[in-house]
């Protein structure tokens, strides 16, 4: 982005903050974040305060839908925070979207930035990220239009699509149990109000539409995880000598610091295998360690292929890691947990506890396993019918389902 639209971008924002949130907040955040202010690592709270404010949680509005057409067509609304290249629930969001639009539906796309960035500061990224998404990039903070269904696609974009007067039934596309993002406060309780707006939930695998479900009475629907086989598949050329970590420090529910621990133990018993990370640079492991820090897809799944077992940990709900890992033939070492067995449900995933010395276990008994190549073409089989057509299919039944009444 060149200065001078850089300099513009950083203008809208700080209008935008003083007319939203007034000079006293923008006077506290220059002081308080003056080497990055109003940069997306400023200190600002993740959901407008007077999103909450005005989000009376027990009342229930009245559920207004607009006629659906002769030709069965909708238009549906989808709030997001401002999607980044890469993000997993981002682009499975998109590939929700995108197989809608396939099906000659209409998808707006409502931003929510607590940042005071603008759509069309955002539009460009997204076009070049998204390719495929044809809808129109707009600002939640402006209004949104009548549709006939409204989805939140995280805790935060919940209020906006709660407290916005458009037609439309309201949604939730849950990837994640948020409220477990953060310690017991006041954070985590307004992503779990979020559960009891009265939507009706579209959830990432079977073990959070039955927690909603149990915990707080949220009708909910779910769909499997599929995985992109275009991008993540078993190379007939693969020479495997290493393992894999996915290390984010800014995931605190990924459980760097375990993972890291179970690779130094792992590494004084196996110091001939290669450790490769991915996600974020992290330092050296040592001698035999690739820290290769930020990868396209096509580079993760060459590393994917090198690798004999992928140490992948989810103290929430399963990521979309272990699935491109067992289509490249790798196989994935998860932390044991109900909701990871749950969501996988795959013979060729192996479990252990969530201590260093027990994923350094595991990890030994992969690599250390009689004619691999075998492994690795069971496990590469074991996924290869797995589509993101048919969470879009199901998606659009649910939608008919609930809408066409």
């Amino acid at each position: 982005m060149k200065p001078v639209q850089v300099f513009r971008r950083r203008a809208h924002q700080v209008s935008r903050i003083v007319r939203e949130q007034g000079l006293r907040t923008l006077s506290a955040r220059a002081l308080r974040t003056a080497a990055k202010r109003l940069g997306a690592d400023a200190e600002v709270f993740p959901v407008r305060l007077e999103d909450v404010r005005a989000a009376d949680v027990s009342a229930r509005k009245p559920v207004v839908v607009p006629p659906v057409p002769a030709d069965g067509s909708l238009t549906i609304n989808w709030i997001s925070t401002p999607p980044a290249p890469g993000s997993g629930g981002h682009t499975t969001m998109f590939r929700l979207v995108q197989h809608l639009e396939s099906l000659g539906h209409t998808c707006r796309l409502y931003l929510y930035d607590v940042y005071g960035s603008r759509a069309v500061d955002h539009e460009p990224v997204i076009r070049a990220a998204y390719p495929g998404f044809r809808g129109g990039v707009f600002d939640v903070t402006d209004g949104m239009a009548d549709a006939h269904a409204v989805f939140a696609t995280a805790w935060m974009t919940a209020y906006p699509a709660f407290n916005d007067p458009c037609a439309g039934k309201r949604f939730y596309l849950v990837q994640d149990y948020e409220p477990w993002f953060f310690p017991v406060g006041g954070l985590s309780a307004l992503a779990e109000n979020t559960y009891r707006m009265g939507f009706h939930g579209f959830t990432a695998g079977r073990f959070l539409a039955e927690k909603l479900r149990t915990d707080v009475g949220m009708p909910a629907d779910w769909f499997d995880f599929g995985c992109d086989a275009d991008r993540y598949h078993l190379r007939d050329d693969a020479v495997r000598d290493g393992v894999v970590f996915y290390a984010r420090r800014l995931a605190p529910r990924r459980a760097i610091e375990i993972g890291l621990l179970a690779l130094e133990v792992f590494a004084e018993r196996h110091p001939d295998v290669v450790i490769h990370t991915y996600g974020e640079k992290i330092g050296s492991l040592g001698p035999k360690h690739v820290d290769h820090g930020l990868v396209t897809p096509d580079e993760l799944n060459a590393i994917y292929n090198r690798c004999y077992a992928g140490l992948t940990l989810s103290m929430t709900n399963v990521s979309l890691v272990p699935h491109e890992m067992l289509a490249a033939g790798c196989v994935p070492v998860v932390n044991e947990a109900g909701h990871n067995r749950v969501v996988l449900d795959n013979d060729h995933v192996r479990y252990a506890p969530a201590t260093p010395h027990d994923l350094a276990r595991a990890l030994s008994d992969v690599v250390t396993t009689p004619d691999f190549a075998a492994v690795a073409r069971a496990a590469a089989a074991s996924v290869s019918g797995r589509s993101w057509d048919a969470a879009g299919h199901e998606l659009e039944k649910v939608l008919r389902r609930e809408l066409l009444v």
